[in-house]
């Protein structure tokens, strides 16, 4: 199973502020949709917590320590490994963690392939995107405007690394 991250990041590393995405670009959340719609996603209580409900159309792992934690319609588990492990007994072939930064952070150096949002703007923010590790080659990037439903200028970009 290929495990994947998606993340839009800002030219300063950021990816929230407040518990929530600090823009809207309407391009990213459209993309993001068609990359990870059939797919599982593994994502934790925070995120979670922000969104408020399941994303349709994919199996969702909500990462938490608190115990009985409750997430309709998403399957929740205690540890990367054991979403990670769900998901491949299922029979998913390409695996997506959609963050937050502790989830991204513990996960990285597992990931093989990054579906990158680039914000092109320094953006405030109170949390971060981690550093990627080694290795990593561009496959593609297409740029995109800022419009009246996106709010800054974006590289989508696909990297990849053995």
């Amino acid at each position: 199973m290929l495990i994947s991250a998606i993340v839009a990041v800002s030219e300063n590393n950021v990816i929230g502020r407040d518990g929530h995405l600090p823009w809207h670009l309407s391009a990213d959340l459209k993309r993001f949709k068609a990359i990870t719609t059939g797919h599982s996603i593994i994502l934790g209580r925070k995120n979670y917590d922000d969104i408020g409900r399941p994303l349709p159309n994919r199996t969702n792992y909500v990462l938490t320590r608190q115990e009985n934690f409750q997430a309709p319609g998403c399957i929740v588990c205690s540890s990367l490994e054991a979403a990670l492990a769900k998901a491949e007994a299922a029979g998913e072939t390409e695996c997506f963690i959609i963050g937050g930064a502790a989830v991204y952070r513990e996960a990285m150096p597992k990931v093989k392939k990054l579906y990158l949002t680039k914000v092109l703007s320094n953006v405030e923010g109170d949390v971060f995107f981690p550093e990627w590790g080694e290795g990593w080659r561009m496959l593609s990037e297409e740029k995109f405007p800022s419009d009246e439903k996106n709010d800054f200028e974006t590289l989508f970009q696909v990297w990849e690394r053995d």
